[in-house]
This record gives C-alpha cells, structure tokens and sequence, in this order.
C-alpha cells in the first residue's frame, strides 16, 4: 500500500488543489476523487503557454479579456470534471466534484456594492456556472455578501463549497444559511455541501501575534480549529437523515515552514472529510516509503494544550485577519490572470 492509499483507507476522501490536466491524471491515478481551482492555478496554467491556442482562437472571437478569463476557467473546470466524473456517478453524487470560484473581484476593495448586492450577483453566478453540471462545486467566499448568498444559492439546486472559512462562526454562518436553503428544495434530501477551513494560514497567525503560546500549542491552532469544527459538524448533520455527506474540506494543507514534516496537516486530520492538497505534498507523500497513516481526526491534544489556545487566541481578530490577507490573495490573482490575459492578447497577436 502506498502512502497516499494509507490516507485513503484512513477514511479521508483526497482532492487535489489544482486542476492542471496533467496534475489530474497523475492524482486520479494516485487516488484522488476530486478537485479544487481558483485564479492563482489558471494564472499559472495560462503563462505556461500550454493552452495558447485555446487562447487564441478565443481572443479571435472578439471576446474581452475578462470573458475570455472565464471561459478558459470553466473549460479547465470542466476538463477536471471529465477526470472525476465517474466517482461521482457511483456514488451517486457523495464524491468527484471539482469546485469553480466564483468572482473574486466582488471582494475586491474597489467593489461599489453593497453586501445585498453582492449577495445577488453571487446567486446570479452561481446558478450561472451551476448550469447542467453534475459534479461541479460552486465556490463561495464566507464573506457578508458570500454568506448572505448562500440560502438562495442551495434553494436553486447549486452545490456548494464555502470557503475562506477561519472560524465556528464563519462555519455556523455557513452552515445555518444551507440548511434554510435546503428546506426550501423540492427535495432537501439531495443536498451535498461542504466548508472549506483554512489551517496552515492559523499557525502563521499565532506565530505572528500570538507569541505566547506554549511550544506545545504554538503551531498546533490550525489543527485544533479545525477538529473542533470537524467535531461540530459531525454532531449537526448526524440528525438530519441525509444520503450524502456534508462535509469539511481541510483546506491551506500545505506546510508553510520548512522545518515541518511535509505531511505535518495532512496526518493529523485524517479518518474523515476531504483534504484538498497540493500537488506538492501529495507528491512529497507518496515519496515517503513505508508512511502508513492512522485516524486522528477525532483525537485532540492534552487539556492544558487547548487551555492555552483557548487563553491566549483571540478568535476574533484572527478571524479579521486572515479575511481581510485571504481576500487580496482571492481578489488580486483575479487581477493577475486578466492581465495575464491582456499580455496573451498582444503576443499571441504578432
């Protein structure tokens, strides 16, 4: 058994956090049932030249760069979903979705509407982009304006994947808003939704401005943040009597210091959910020979551990933080790839 098909019998469902084509065989092949994008992965995909024909017989049909950048995005979407599509069908609609962003500009700060508004143009999108796919994700930022759109976005039929969630009262928020939508379907028992939480962007946080954490806890408020929520996840749909699992996505499982193990994120949440890794630590996973992995998504650290946590993090202004450091990162790439695209447009034109 391969490391990464340890991970997988643990109970984790394992996406890959990109949807280059190539990436996809390469991980569905390794076991992965399931993909993520956003606007840094199709920036990069686009400035390797790679789909420059695809690029240019758009640009050819007059489009604007900003309808050319969406339609690359959802062709690269929907590559990933052709991959995944049969884990999807069989098992009926539990697994093999690829999630596609919505608008990130929406969160940007020059934006002049108001959250109403933008809770009305993310319903238009999302039903939008949903349109006549069966394993697509639509991706929906746990911002005022994402948040307040999600009842109307899951009345309409549209899976959702909530995201940039850093907290219980991002996740709650987010959790509520589903269900009301839910109940508001023809029939609520077709529902299939999931969160994604941040980790490793925490333990940045605390390093940062939380200084005095003990070593024990110090890098350990990513991973607990998203236990407990794991844990009040679990208890609220365990009620419910749906067939498919709502679930969270263990987001951000990438290693920020170099010092960590690789698989630092990725072996403490497993057993349960989906991870969502980078290419890079699936491969730095796979590379480690004899790696089995065992179920602790459900087992915290010492009492004294959280005590501290719970002491000395202010949830709140974490929280704030990393909202306000996650939409730049959502919105500025989205800048970056419509450049990108107007820079494709001269050269491509020579």
């Amino acid at each position: 058994m391969t490391p990464l098909e340890s991970l997988i019998a643990t109970g984790t469902k394992l996406w890959l956090d990109s949807i280059d084509p190539d990436l996809v065989l390469e991980n569905r092949a390794l076991g992965a049932t399931g993909a993520t994008s956003n606007p840094i992965i199709v920036t990069n995909l686009l400035q390797t030249g790679r789909f420059d024909s695809e690029l240019g017989s758009l640009l050819a049909e007059g489009l604007s760069d900003d309808e050319v950048a969406w339609k690359m995005t959802d062709q690269l979407v929907r590559n990933a979903q052709d991959v995944f599509a049969e884990v999807c069908r069989d098992t009926a609609g539990n697994d093999g979705y690829v999630s596609f962003v919505l608008d990130p500009l929406l969160e940007d700060e020059s934006c002049p509407l108001n959250v109403e508004e933008k809770a009305a143009r993310y319903a238009e999108l999302a039903k939008q982009w949903a349109a006549g796919h069966e394993n697509r994700m639509i991706k929906v930022p746990a911002t005022p304006g994402g948040l307040a759109a999600v009842e109307e976005m899951v009345a309409a039929g549209v899976t959702v994947n909530v995201t940039l969630i850093f907290s219980d009262r991002q996740y709650e928020l987010a959790r509520d808003a589903v269900w009301r939508g839910a109940q508001r379907r023809t029939d609520p028992k077709s529902l299939k939704s999931v969160y994604s939480i941040f980790i490793s962007r925490i333990d940045v946080y605390t390093e940062q401005h939380v200084p005095d954490l003990s070593d024990a806890a110090q890098g350990e408020v990513g991973i607990v943040n998203a236990k407990r929520i794991w844990q009040e996840n679990q208890k609220f749909w365990a009620g419910k009597e749906l067939p498919l699992d709502q679930e969270i996505i263990f987001a951000s499982t990438g290693t920020k210091k170099p010092d960590d193990p690789k698989d630092k994120y990725v072996a403490a949440l497993t057993g349960s959910d989906i991870q969502t890794n980078p290419p890079a630590t699936n491969e730095a996973i796979q590379a480690m020979t004899g790696k089995t992995f065992t179920r602790q998504v459900d087992q915290l650290p010492a009492q004294d551990v959280l005590d501290d946590i719970d002491q000395h993090v202010n949830f709140q202004h974490l929280e704030e933080t990393l909202m306000q450091e996650g939409l730049k990162k959502f919105a500025d790439p989205q800048k970056a790839l419509l450049a990108l695209i107007a820079e494709k447009r001269e050269s491509l034109a020579k």
